[in-house]
């Protein structure tokens, strides 16, 4: 060309090895550049002829449907001047021939997102094939989802497997689910949703917004979002929240379609939005409160209804699951005052109303501690989620009318257990201590009394729908309150299980009475079992005891209580859900007030999956997985079907295994192809018409 010729771009390389490498965002699966704020990054440029001191030169970058600079959502860089006012910098690295290697650092405030590239030499301009997407940086100090630990980063932010614990607080175990944050389509059903959220560009600056706003999105409550709930138990027209064992299959049907997916209960919830976070950027985890209130009057108290049986009454508004999941983020929060850093509480679970829509959070854990329930946002609903107090009624018959009296008030029983899978490790750990001072403290007195004066004071009456219509005219004829006097006999309950609860078995239970005060003491019991939801819903009565005791002293005294497989296995093909035991017992000393009652919820016990495959494996290179059931209970299992996954190397699959008899084993193989490196897990579910939570996992370590 003659040395005249206007200077034209010829072409860009992304240089994407490199750069993806450098910014941790090599395991993405697309098309464009994937890149983290406030980091730099190089690209190529070719030119038709070697670049001049004289020629003019402009990178812009771009985000929007009109990008401008006023905005700052429009960045002009020219090479010669050190930086753009948006806080961007270009400089030359080296130019020679016809080639010129450029450094670009965006600034840690940019709003995130997908840019696109054109660049400007005098009056011609060329347009980069691909786009740039730009997450937010938690390896970047500049940035406020700063998080130094980079153990912490390599599990919150680049981990695309993991746990979500789940159970009772007697029973945890953790349930594998594949995030999936990298595979094919997920970043794009992320842009989709930013998109969708309407926020503007400015707020995407934020991840206080944009985590807010995600919050909302994956359940379809107000903005036909990703996910439906559903807890009705009729799944006919959708996928069980059983079936999924992690959030790609969700995320790539939802962003294919643009239709909400059906259903979703909150561990799904919390999964999917746990993979939205870790895929901007944001440092995420799953969270699960054993023993989580609901308390939908936001004045800390559940009240829980039990008949004469012992019976649990599903009559209340309020309830308290065995467990309830959410995420937490990490960021500053520059919106508040100082002290409000690091984790905060974000739920996408539809279940109350926050700003006119269903969402929740971000909730400062820190003022969850301190009981600063004033803090935006939603810490309120969260506090009284770990730190109600369960109000137990007995309800009796008098005289054809029903008539309230107070047994207790449990007030260590809500918010327990506090789990997220350990960093580094596939087990347990408990985060109670960060989301509230140790029970008895001094601190976690401060903390309810500071929390209390924010709240409505507690009144002294039932108040479930059912209660409240019937207390609102004689309340002190009908409503019995007694302050809770020290126990004369010092009664105590405890329940146990003689046996694993296994499906087909008979349930050998007991309750054991027990007695520490000197005198003679004759005790009414009364106990019940029941099968329920994790949300606490009773969906079957098993069988109750009722026996009269005489103990003397400091004693003690189990009262069997069997649950013939007869009694439950009708039960159990009915309900869609996993289901728990909870056995409750009553038990009053006669000629005192003495009165006491305890609730324990166990869980079923099932035979394990087992997985058969290599230690290590060579990368593109093939190799057979095995699974393998056998059905070790006393009963069929019915329309057995095998779901199966294994990120990185093949993609989700379902094996229709018919009814499997008792003593069948069933074997199934997945031919898998690695396309990544490291190490990969592969997850195993196996659901039927019976039993609907057995699964399992196995890593494989992926090498050259």
């Amino acid at each position: 060309c003659f040395a005249g010729a206007d200077l034209k771009v010829t072409g860009i390389d992304f240089l994407k090895s490199q750069n993806c490498q450098q910014h941790h965002t090599d395991g993405y699966s697309t098309q464009g550049l994937v890149l983290r704020r406030g980091q730099p990054f190089l690209l190529q440029l070719r030119f038709n002829r070697p670049l001049r001191a004289a020629d003019r030169l402009s990178l812009r970058f771009g985000i929007g449907d009109k990008p401008m600079k006023t905005r700052g959502t429009l960045m002009s860089l020219k090479p010669k001047q050190d930086q753009d006012f948006s806080g961007w910098q270009i400089s030359i690295v080296k130019s020679s021939g016809n080639e010129c290697l450029l450094s670009v650092i965006s600034s840690p405030r940019s709003p995130i997102g997908k840019y696109n590239l054109n660049v400007k030499t005098g009056p011609n301009i060329y347009e980069a094939a691909n786009a740039i997407y730009l997450l937010f940086n938690p390896w970047c100090e500049g940035d406020v989802v700063f998080l130094a630990d980079g153990a912490q980063r390599k599990e919150y932010v680049l981990n695309d497997t993991g746990y979500i614990y789940v159970g009772s607080s007697y029973h945890i175990y953790g349930r594998p689910w594949n995030f999936g944050q990298f595979e094919e389509f997920i970043l794009d059903a992320c842009m989709y949703l930013l998109d969708k959220s309407k926020l503007k560009l400015s707020d995407r600056r934020d991840p206080v917004s944009v985590s807010r706003a995600m919050s909302a999105l994956v359940n379809a409550n107000d903005d036909r979002g990703v996910l439906m709930g559903n807890w009705s138990g009729e799944y006919r027209n959708g996928t069980s929240p059983m079936d999924w064992i992690g959030s790609v299959s969700i995320l790539q049907q939802f962003y294919k379609t643009k239709l909400t997916v059906c259903y979703g209960q909150c561990w799904v919830f919390a999964g999917v939005l746990t993979t939205v976070m870790r895929c901007l950027g944001i440092p995420s985890r799953c969270v699960t409160n054993f023993n989580s209130a609901h308390d939908t009057e936001e004045n800390l108290r559940i009240d829980t209804y039990i008949d004469e049986t012992g019976k649990r009454l599903n009559i209340s508004s309020d309830s308290v699951w065995n467990f309830h999941v959410w995420s937490d983020v990490w960021m500053k929060r520059t919106d508040l005052p100082p002290g409000f850093d690091g984790w905060q509480a974000i739920d996408a679970t539809p279940q109350e109303l926050s700003g006119g829509v269903f969402r929740c959070g971000p909730c400062p854990l820190r003022a969850i501690q301190e009981g600063d329930v004033y803090v935006p946002f939603d810490s309120k609903f969260v506090y009284a989620e770990v730190n109600a107090d369960e109000v137990y009624w007995l309800v009796k018959k008098v005289n054809g009318k029903d008539k309230y009296i107070k047994v207790k008030t449990e007030t260590k029983g809500i918010g327990v257990n506090i789990s997220t899978k350990a960093v580094g490790q596939d087990k347990r750990e408990d985060i109670t201590w960060q989301y509230k001072f140790p029970e008895g403290s001094e601190e976690e007195r401060r903390s309810m009394q500071r929390a209390s004066s924010f709240l409505r004071p507690m009144g002294i009456t039932p108040r479930s729908a059912f209660g409240s219509a019937l207390c609102t005219h004689d309340v002190d004829s009908r409503v019995e309150v007694q302050h809770e006097a020290a126990s004369k006999s010092g009664l105590q309950i405890e329940i146990t299980k003689k046996e694993a609860l296994y499906p087909g078995n008979p349930l050998e239970l007991a309750i054991v009475v027990k007695t520490s005060t000197p005198g003679s003491w004759t005790i009414n019991l009364a106990g019940s079992c029941q099968l329920q939801s994790y949300t606490g819903k009773v969906e079957a009565s098993l069988g109750c005891v009722k026996e009269t005791i005489k103990l003397e002293g400091k004693s003690e005294m189990e009262v069997p209580l069997k649950i013939m497989p007869d009694e439950y296995m009708k039960v159990l093909p009915s309900v869609e859900d996993e289901v728990l035991v909870h056995v409750s017992a009553i038990a009053e000393v006669q000629g005192t007030d003495d009165k006491l009652t305890k609730g324990t919820t166990m869980s079923f016990e099932y035979p394990p999956i087992t997985v058969q495959m290599p230690e290590t494996a060579k990368l593109n290179k093939e190799f057979t997985c095995a699974f393998i059931f056998k059905n070790k209970l006393n009963i069929p299992l019915d329309n057995c079907k095998l779901l199966v996954e294994g990120l990185g190397l093949f993609k989700m699959a379902t094996f229709d295994e018919g009814d499997v008899q008792p003593g069948r084993i069933i074997k199934s193989e997945v031919i898998c192809t690695p396309t990544r490196l490291g190490e990969k897990k592969i997850v195993a579910k196996l659901t039927s018409t019976q039993i609907k939570g057995i699964s399992t996992e196995k890593a494989i370590t992926i090498v050259e």
